[in-house]
């Protein structure tokens, strides 16, 4: 399933940036809105109940004063008390009128209406609009019922100010509901957002990566492909392109490496026969010194032969040339058969080879097996000092074969160890003999024991000199049938 990806990895990062935050940012101003609101309502709501109260204390107030006007203008009948009374008469009808355009309830409005009736009334009676005239003591009396009917209406103001606080209370609690939900709602979104960009973002990397891997696990057979922004996608095809240049190039190398050892085998097989023809004195008796330089020569060729050998298997491993042949490896009979070819060497040099190993039978290409171990054994020959030791020791651990190689050589130094499997790689101890190996040796025995699938690795000696571990699996059912070597 192929994506849809922006033209550069930089815009695909702000984009997903921008849809994670985005969801966020919508919930962050709606919350935002949603308490401004609230604060809003909140200040109006508590504002008026605020006022009502005062509006109604304060005309609670002005029929006091108009009680105490009215009351001595009915004694002394001065009609400058009868003024001061209309303009407290005067003031409440504006403070009524002010009260009356507030958000009321129903029992709020009645008895506001029941005040302004009655005020009315004993109004039109002091002024002696109405039929019957009153009294000071009537007066008196009807203003004290018109005040308790204004505590009453201040009582209801109060209540007005508590119901207020709980519609706010509970409003509050509402929009805290609704914030709640929307998180649970956006959490979701964004983590589903936020890994789908995650997916989009690293699979183009990641295919970068296995692409950088694979070529320095130098497989370099399957192409490098990168789905994603067009930048990317060039540095996907700039891989690719440098996979398949370094494909040619091995191949160069490999028919390089092929041809020069074909081409050496031809005057080296000559030079063979001409120093055994000398050595068996074939044109004449040789002097003392003669015979020493015909063996030479004759050592030399034998190297110069397994030099070109090595070349050859190498290059067959790398191509895949050769083929496994499984079959029953009776192990502990492998090993003594490579030890008696090297009987001569370790003689001449003095070098005891003891040897532990139990009756173990795997399957395997019993060839490249015994080249695995000629090659180890070889090692240890080359680097092991005269009067030396070499131990190789074979058994069995759970479903595998373990095969040990140990000498007393100088060892390996510790910043070569991860290169001593590299192919022509030559560590900096010196070997005995006139000429240096070709640093093939170890990089065939990696080839062929993972074609085997098992591993083979350099562990810590106990004392000075190397220790080989290979390690073999008994039963491998996956190469039963004749396959490719040199195929991780």
């Amino acid at each position: 399933m192929r994506f849809w990806y922006p033209k550069s990895f930089f815009m695909l990062l702000v984009i997903g940036f921008a849809m994670v935050a985005g969801p966020l940012i919508v919930a962050l101003l709606n919350n935002a809105v949603a308490v401004d609101r609230l604060a809003e309502q909140s200040q109006k709501a508590v504002y008026q109940a605020v006022q009502a109260t005062q509006t109604s204390r304060a005309m609670a107030d002005q029929i006091t004063a108009m009680e105490r006007a009215a009351r001595t203008y009915l004694v002394v009948l001065d009609p400058a008390l009868f003024d001061n009374y209309q303009t407290s008469h005067q003031r409440f009808k504006e403070t009524a009128a002010e009260f009356a355009g507030f958000p009321l309830s129903s029992d709020q409005r009645a008895r506001l209406d029941e005040i302004i009736a009655k005020e009315d009334n004993l109004h039109s009676q002091l002024a002696k609009d109405a039929a019957t005239p009153i009294t000071a003591e009537t007066a008196g009396e009807e203003f004290g019922v018109l005040f308790g009917l204004t505590q009453s209406l201040i009582k209801l103001s109060n209540e007005l100010i508590d119901r207020e606080v709980r519609a706010l209370r509970n409003l509050a609690t509402q929009a805290q509901g609704i914030v709640g939900r929307q998180l649970l709602a956006l959490i979701p979104v964004a983590l589903f957002i936020g890994i789908g960009f995650t997916i989009l973002i690293t699979r183009p990397i990641r295919q970068i990566e296995n692409g950088i891997r694979s070529i320095g696990s130098a497989m370099l057979d399957n192409d490098i492909v990168v789905n994603g922004p067009q930048d990317l996608e060039n540095v996907g095809r700039q891989l690719n392109w440098l996979r398949q240049r370094l494909k040619d190039l091995e191949e160069q190398k490999a028919r390089f490496l092929r041809h020069v050892s074909h081409e050496l085998k031809t005057p080296l097989t000559a030079l063979r026969e001409g120093s055994d023809l000398l050595a068996e004195e074939a044109t004449g008796k040789l002097t003392p010194e003669q015979g020493e330089i015909v063996r030479i020569l004759q050592s030399n060729s034998i190297r110069l032969r397994k030099l070109i050998e090595d070349l050859l298997n190498y290059s067959a491993l790398n191509h895949r040339e050769s083929l496994l042949t499984v079959k029953p490896v009776k192990m502990k009979d492998l090993v003594a058969k490579v030890a008696a070819d090297h009987k001569l060497p370790l003689l001449t040099k003095e070098v005891s080879l003891e040897t532990a190993c139990e009756d173990i039978t795997l399957k395997g290409d019993e060839e490249k097996l015994h080249v695995v171990v000629d090659n180890l054994l070889s090692n240890a020959v080359k680097f092991t000092p005269r009067g030396g030791w070499i131990k190789v020791k074979l058994n069995k651990l759970d479903n595998t074969a373990q095969l040990h190689v140990m000498d007393s050589g100088p060892g390996i130094a510790v910043e070569e160890r991860e290169r001593v499997f590299d192919a022509f790689f030559r560590g900096s101890a010196e070997g005995s003999g006139p000429v240096r190996g070709s640093g093939l040796g170890l990089s065939i025995v990696k080839e062929l024991v993972t074609a085997h699938h098992g591993t083979v690795a350099l562990t810590e000696p106990a004392s000075d000199g190397a220790h080989f571990v290979v390690t073999l699996p008994l039963k491998a059912d996956d190469i039963l049938v004749t396959r490719n070597i040199g195929k991780p």
